[in-house]
């Protein structure tokens, strides 16, 4: 066990990471619509900006979490840290919408990289008593990532144009670099266990024709795509049940009540509300004529209640039973949906704000005790796979999310560019989208309740 100078350090640096790529996500939500216009682009492929890099992201997280456990999680960690500060240069200097989306896949990467790693050394310096309070920590430097993110955005992309979210990201990526290198350790707990490239390159080939298939739904390349991907996802499962070194530990889900549930709550959960922000971000915009600062301003609101809530229900994760306060989370979070369900062209901003701030509070509530849930759950060597599996949940559910989006946009707007004159069509989208989501969040709840109790023993 490291000593706590030593670990609140560590923390520090994983909290910093966890805070970087939200931060990235959310500041890019804000400057979509400035980025239509400079590339002219329509609105499914300004929606790939913001899939391609979830979808990069979910591919390589569970193959670098397997190679973190095997050849060292600093020093996937730092790679990653690299990887995706160079790739958000490319992002704020890219001549076309294709050199963008292609840094964004980069970057995608780097993240998952950071993502599979930082969660894992964070579990093994914190001992069991005070990993709630440290996974809280951690879950609210996310929301503080997304709470800064559209406040940054707003105003970069108002001030200095759409570049400049990215060209700001770029040096405070490199500053945790430098830092991670004065951390002595590696954490390897599987440095004997052989690479299943089998298995990765198969997951990663079935996860990315689910969500290229989803996106191009309903037409008929899109149903064969999505079917060839759930097919990819069930022969990987059989494989991976008979490896000898799986990338993804089936067992765990097979054996484990508490890791398996948490986790599909995770990905319900994330299915359910990772478009709101993108959504919101273009109906302010568009249709109550916000500028780009004051719906950041207003965007705000959601992951600052995050943030705050998040690090109380962390604490009391370790003290109460994880399951209750996340179901109470999943339940608030259903009724923040529901009621944006009747979003109109005259709905009051006040109106708006009141339901983030609902929302800000069932989020919060939710992530941080599901995360501990999951971490607290599984032995030391498989770490790096299970904050893997968690960040998969995590990144499947926000591309289903931006995918059911995408799927709306293409069935109620086509390939047009999202203007006031489209506000019919975009306003029923978001109708539907909402409607979904909500439906999606209450089968959560049923989810949530199913994990049963921890045994903080393990």
């Amino acid at each position: 066990m490291d000593s706590s100078p030593n670990r609140n350090f560590i923390l520090l640096l994983a909290a910093i990471a966890a805070f970087l790529t939200p931060f990235m996500g959310s500041t890019v939500n804000l400057a979509i619509p400035a980025i239509g216009r400079a590339f002219g682009a329509d609105a499914i492929t300004l929606g790939w900006v913001a899939t391609s890099y979830l979808l990069s992201s979910a591919v390589f997280l569970v193959p670098f979490g397997r190679l973190a456990d095997m050849l060292g999680r600093k020093k996937i960690f730092l790679w990653g840290i690299l990887l995706f500060s160079f790739s958000t240069l490319i992002s704020g200097l890219a001549p076309n919408i294709w050199v963008l989306l292609a840094s964004r896949v980069i970057q995608g990467a780097g993240s998952a990289m950071i993502f599979a790693t930082g969660i894992a050394i964070v579990t093994i310096v914190f001992p069991p008593q005070e990993r709630g309070k440290a996974m809280g920590i951690t879950v609210a430097s996310v929301y503080a990532g997304l709470s800064a993110g559209p406040f940054a955005g707003g105003l970069l992309t108002n001030y200095f144009g759409w570049r400049s979210v990215f060209l700001f990201t770029f040096p405070l990526g490199l500053i945790v670099f430098f830092l991670m290198l004065r951390i002595h350790g590696e954490w390897v707990n599987a440095r004997d266990e052989r690479f299943d490239w089998k298995g990765s390159l198969l997951y990663g080939l079935s996860l990315s024709a689910l969500i290229f298939g989803f996106s191009r739904l309903p037409e008929s390349i899109g149903f064969i795509l999505t079917l060839a991907g759930i097919a990819g996802i069930v022969f990987f499962v059989i494989h991976e049940s008979a490896a000898p070194f799986p990338v993804m530990k089936m067992d765990l889900f097979k054996k484990n009540r508490v890791f398996a549930f948490s986790n599909l709550a995770a990905l319900i959960n994330y299915s359910a509300t990772f478009a709101v922000a993108f959504l919101l971000s273009i109906y302010l915009q568009v249709i109550a004529g916000c500028s780009p600062r004051d719906a950041g301003i207003i965007l705000v609101t959601q992951p600052v209640v995050m943030a705050v809530v998040s690090l109380f229900a962390g604490k009391l994760s370790d003290r109460m039973e994880p399951a209750f306060l996340a179901t109470a989370g999943m339940s608030i979070t259903t009724a923040g949906l529901f009621i944006f369900i009747f979003l109109g062209e005259s709905t009051p901003l006040y109106f708006l704000l009141a339901n983030l701030f609902l929302l800000g509070i069932g989020f919060g509530l939710f992530s941080s005790p599901n995360t501990n849930a999951i971490m607290s759950s599984v032995e030391k060597q498989y770490y790096g796979i299970a904050s893997g599996a968690m960040g998969t949940m995590r990144l499947v559910g926000q591309m289903l999310s931006m995918g059911i989006a995408m799927l709306l946009f293409s069935i109620f707007i086509g390939s047009e560019e999202i203007t006031p004159e489209q506000s019919g069509g975009f306003l029923k989208s978001l109708q539907f989208a909402f409607i979904l989501f909500s439906i999606l969040c209450f089968l959560g709840i049923f989810a949530s309740r199913a994990r049963g109790k921890l045994n903080r023993n393990q």
